[in-house]
């Protein structure tokens, strides 16, 4: 089924390698052990032959050299140590996303009948209903099994899913890989440290110091080590070099040309459009369950308004206390006092101070949407991609996400503050600036995220992101003049409160802010376009990655 003659894995390109000339054959419907001390290569093997790690040499399918790794990915799954899964979904959900994600069914019928079987095969059907975060070690590794086998592999790669597990749970993992190769003819390939368990397995491959020194049955492995017992057999590896065990391995034999017959041959992939609405739909479900998250997007969500409206209080009286109407003379009351200017600055200093803030707390909600939500998950991302998760749709679902998150924040912005505060200046561009603002930084922030591998420095570099727009949008602190237009092109809060302000600019409001001279002002038109250009860095900052 699956082979390599002279393989290397390396590291990296360019890297010594871990593992050496690997010769082995993991031959068509068999239970394969693939042993040897820690660190010897075992999962280094398994990551070359999956083209984790990159390699020199050799590999085969079904006796044909390996060219495409997605074409081999197709037939071959791979289950790690420990399952990766959404902790807030129960058992039949994760699988049944999993279903959803990685082969096309005919129609929902069939795909509904899967699960069933699924839960049975792997003995969780009476956990169905359990959150994935409440399984116990062996159930995960369960999980993480059927959830390999949604992908219908003819061969599955199995890394140490029986280690530190009691006795019982070691037993009911193996007897799942048995009556994967029993019932349905498929291959699989195991990494166990339990030599005692070796009986189970057809075959028994042995890696030492990076080399396969052995690959038969188990009978033959006592014989050709010369020990009554497998749990001996690393004391006797020991006693030679890896070259002199290499030395007394029989020649491997030419692969032939296999077929492997199993129930249900892998269906196609579903389409795009399908794995977006599926990872949608998890996404919703997961939000919705967790209540930490839930909780800190509502209270920013509805919390951060009230804010700009407190703050507003006090000056509340004064702008309701003025005629707001383009016809109304604002102006010319003011001129008839003395303290004309002085009224005038404060009115533009409490308009102007109001939008921007509202702009910089929709950064910061836009920092809160975007900033773990591919840092947090990457594991499981990697994991979902060998298995057939398209690249575009994971990258196309999160910018969905985020993007209309922030967007809806940025219209309850709108609609609380302008409501209350009776701030002037058509409804739709204003709306538009403010949904545009928090879509633009919640992408940005998405891109961040997909460029690193911790959420919590992802959040911190989002944080730091953030703290710079307030100085460095010149509408607070005046900047030297070589640094305006070096910065402000990738200032947020600048085009977010510029585009607002200008959306006034009928009413005297904003001529009032205008007698405070703050320089250029781009227009509703140009502010939404350069906050696009954000969006469009952020998507591209997570394709770069």
């Amino acid at each position: 089924m699956l082979a390599c003659r002279s393989l290397d894995v390396l590291p990296r390109p360019g890297a010594a390698p871990l593992v050496r000339s690997a010769d082995a054959d993991f031959a068509p419907a068999r239970l394969h052990a693939l042993i040897g001390p820690s660190g010897c290569g075992k999962t280094t093997l398994l990551k070359g032959m999956l083209g984790i790690l990159p390699t020199r040499g050799e590999l085969l399918l079904r006796g044909a050299a390996v060219l495409d790794r997605q074409a081999l990915l197709r037939e071959v799954a791979f289950a790690p140590q420990f399952s990766i899964a959404h902790g807030k979904l129960t058992v039949a959900e994760a699988i049944e996303a999993s279903l959803r994600l990685y082969r096309k069914t005919p129609d929902e019928a069939s795909r509904a009948a899967r699960l069933p079987v699924l839960l049975a095969l792997v003995g969780l059907a009476e956990r169905a209903a359990t959150p994935v975060e409440k399984l116990s070690g062996g159930q995960l590794r369960r999980l993480g099994l059927a959830l390999e086998l949604a992908t219908e592999p003819a061969c599955l790669l199995c890394d140490e899913v029986t280690s530190g597990l009691d006795p019982r749970s070691e037993d009911q993992i193996l007897a799942v890989l048995r009556r994967l190769v029993a019932e349905q003819s498929r291959t699989v390939l195991c990494v166990i440290h339990n030599l005692a368990k070796l009986d189970q397995f057809d075959v028994v491959t042995v890696v030492y110091e990076g080399s396969v020194v052995f690959q038969g049955s188990h009978p033959a492995l006592l014989t050709h080590f010369g020990i009554a017992v497998a749990l001996t057999l690393y004391d006797r590896l020991a006693e030679r070099s890896a070259a002199q065990w290499l030395a007394l391995r029989p020649p491997v034999a030419p692969v032939i040309p296999t077929s492997v017959n199993i129930e249900t041959a892998p269906l196609p992939l579903p389409g795009m459009l399908a794995q977006i609405i599926t990872l949608l739909a998890r996404r919703w479900r997961l939000f919705t369950r967790d209540r930490g998250t839930l909780g800190l997007t509502a209270a920013i969500t509805f919390g951060f308004p009230c804010l700009v409206v407190i703050f507003a209080l006090g000056g509340l009286p004064q702008l309701r206390g003025l005629d707001l109407q383009p016809t109304g003379g604002i102006l010319e009351s003011l001129q008839a006092r003395a303290a004309f200017r002085k009224d005038a600055a404060d009115t533009a200093t409490l308009v102007s101070g109001l939008i921007l803030f509202q702009v910089i707390l929709l950064c910061l909600m836009g920092s809160n949407n975007g900033a773990r939500e591919i840092a947090s998950e990457r594991a499981l991302y990697e994991k979902e991609r060998m298995a057939g998760l398209r690249p575009s749709a994971y990258a196309i679902s999160k910018l969905t996400w985020v993007a209309l998150l922030g967007a809806l924040q940025g219209a309850w912005m709108t609609i609380f503050v302008k409501t209350l505060c009776a701030f002037p200046g058509a409804w739709l561009p204003q709306l538009a600036i403010l949904s545009a603002a928090g879509a633009s930084m919640s992408v940005v922030c998405l891109g961040i995220s997909a460029l690193l591998t911790s959420p919590e420095r992802a959040s911190l570099l989002s944080i730091y992101l953030v703290g710079f727009q307030l100085p460095l949008s010149g509408v607070v602190l005046a900047l030297p003049e070589a640094l305006v237009w070096t910065v402000r092109p990738f200032i947020a809060t600048y085009w977010g409160w510029s585009g607002y302000l200008t959306a006034m600019r009928d009413s005297r409001f904003y001529d009032a802010v205008a007698l405070l001279d703050p320089g250029w002002l781009a227009g509703t038109s140009a502010a939404l376009a350069v906050l696009a250009a954000h969006a469009t860095l952020g998507t591209a900052l997570g394709a770069v990655h």
